[in-house]
């Protein structure tokens, strides 16, 4: 038993890394898509973390009502759909405003010169 997973690796990486990771995902760029603030991310994350326990508890036979499973699983999916938010609020950013800014990497923005 680890400290991240419960039953095995492989079951924590499919479950919460594949699965909920790619809804997790998915929700942060639609999120971000409707230039909602980014403290709705973290919350549906919060909502999707339960879902992915219960996952975890009907499919492989993990413990339902874990504290401890519950925070490692949200902050995985946290992690993941501030990422997918970020990527695509960078993409926003200097798309429809491409006379004010350019992209300057993946994850941030800055201004023209001369804007």
């Amino acid at each position: 038993m680890g400290i991240f997973w419960e039953n095995s690796f492989m079951t924590f990486l499919f479950v919460t890394v594949i699965i909920g990771g790619g809804a997790a995902y998915m929700s942060g760029r639609a999120l971000a898509s409707k230039w909602r603030p980014i403290s709705q991310p973290v919350f549906y994350m919060l909502l999707l973390g339960g879902v992915v326990r219960f996952f975890h508890f009907a499919l492989f036979e993990g413990t339902l009502l874990s504290f401890h499973y519950y925070v490692v699983d949200a902050a995985v999916l946290i992690a993941i759909a501030l990422l997918g938010y970020r990527l695509t609020r960078v993409g926003q950013m200097v798309t429809q405003y491409r006379w004010l800014y350019v992209r300057s990497g993946p994850f941030a923005w800055r201004e023209k010169k001369g804007a």
